[in-house]
């Protein structure tokens, strides 16, 4: 299954990464959001982020304006009628979801792949709404996307064997390393992670010790690049406590409960970097 076309949906930070790959593997690329404020934030993000390649000289100049011919944006969700693939990246909400994937239901080529970037929502709940489910599927990028080499590709449950083949070598096309991975919540990368981030957040809660000794430990003791609260604050503590959530109400397990401490903090305000404050504070 051939793709040369692509539309990515929401043109935040993982959308804006995720179109950045994608024209620099060579796929033409649409970015799509509702306001054309957004979309020009994104191509100003690309712009941004490929100017620094080449100043470093890991790009060639050249090769910038080149990806950066492939790329257009639209805030008209129509235009998904002329791709190959979607890659949904919009918020992290089952019902914005199912709205977009029941709306490209009905826009979409009868061969065109609906994928969507979800960090520990269902695909098969997702899929659910759309009349080919078999032709739904997770594609879950990391951050920050143009860096970050695992792509978690999930099948839901209808998923197809060609659909699925044909994402996991569009990773590869990417030079992204694909995992395969089923339809379980939080998928493995943040089954893992999130516990993790939510144990070292109860450390603090507990007054076991401070969010840099926290951090301290799990750099110098476990070798982690980065530490579980920096990397909460980088993440979004709102992010980190929805994922929480849906962890908890998708295996039924007081296990995954949230940190009451994450909780106040998300009402607080202080969602990490994105707002000045989080675990840390920063003055950028």
């Amino acid at each position: 299954m051939e793709m040369n076309k692509v539309m990515v949906i929401g043109a935040g930070q993982m959308g804006s990464g995720i179109a950045q790959v994608m024209a620099q593997a060579g796929l033409e690329v649409l970015l799509h959001d509702v306001k054309e404020d957004f979309v020009q934030s994104g191509m100003t993000k690309i712009t941004k982020n490929l100017s620094r390649q080449v100043e470093k000289q890991k790009l060639d100049p050249k090769e910038s304006e080149a990806i950066l011919s492939r790329l257009r944006t639209t805030i008209d969700l129509g235009d998904a009628n002329e791709v190959d693939i979607v890659i949904e990246a919009a918020v992290e909400n089952m019902e914005i979801k199912k709205n977009i994937f029941a709306r490209l239901d009905d826009i979409t080529q009868e061969h065109t792949i609906l994928a969507t970037n979800t960090s520990s929502l269902p695909i098969t709940e997702i899929a659910a709404e759309t009349k080919k489910p078999e032709r739904v599927i997770g594609m879950h990028f990391m951050n920050p996307v143009p860096v970050m080499k695992l792509v978690e590709v999930i099948r839901g449950l209808a998923t197809s064997q060609e659909v699925f083949q044909a994402v996991f070598d569009l990773s590869k096309k990417l030079n992204k390393i694909p995992v395969e991975v089923n339809d379980f919540p939080g998928f493995v990368a943040n089954r893992v992670l999130m516990p993790m981030i939510n144990e070292a957040i109860y450390t603090v809660y507990e007054g076991v010790t401070s969010p840099e000794e926290v951090d301290q430990v799990m750099k110098l003791g476990m070798n982690h690049p980065m530490g579980p609260l920096t990397l909460a604050d980088f993440i979004g503590l709102d992010t980190c406590l929805y994922i929480m959530e849906t962890l908890q109400e998708g295996f039924g397990d007081d296990k995954y409960r949230p940190c009451p401490l994450l909780r106040k903090y998300v009402k607080a305000g202080w969602l990490g970097r994105k707002t000045g404050r989080g675990f840390y504070v920063y003055n950028e």
